[in-house]
């Protein structure tokens, strides 16, 4: 009598590795576009945030903040503000959030294409861009 062994042959082996791989190949193809939509959503969510606080800001002082004073406006009063007493307590924004690329968000004031405009560059931190490169901005 021969003893039978228990146990995955190397062909039984070999069919479930390659389906476990075409499995995942599925998930990735459908899960990267997804990371890089929400990546350009974050940053539109996060452009209407700090939109919003520009707004408070120009209520309170009458004139959103100069370009050389920058979004820092929206945290901390300028140096050059002409009524300090009417800055809110606290600031307009707790913290001015980086892009979902690491990068600072860019303001301009006035712009070109909106009075001020709040904007990413993009994927790559380039101006211009096409698809995940493309700037993201409040106009």
């Amino acid at each position: 009598m021969t003893k039978r062994k228990n146990g995955f042959t190397l062909l039984e082996l070999m069919v479930v590795i390659v389906i476990i791989g075409l499995l995942s190949t599925v998930v990735v193809l459908n899960v990267l576009p997804s990371r890089d939509q929400a990546l350009v959503e974050k940053a539109r969510a996060d452009i209407a945030l700090i939109e919003q606080a520009l707004d408070l800001y120009r209520l309170d002082n009458l004139t959103y903040p100069s370009a050389a004073d920058g979004l820092a406006a929206l945290t901390a009063p300028p140096a050059g503000l002409a009524d300090a007493s009417r800055y809110r307590p606290g600031g307009y924004i707790r913290r001015l959030p980086d892009d979902p690329w690491g990068n600072p968000y860019q303001y301009a004031n006035p712009g070109t294409r909106a009075p001020v405009e709040i904007y990413s560059l993009g994927a790559d931190g380039q101006p211009g861009g096409e698809d995940d490169n493309e700037d993201i901005g409040n106009w």
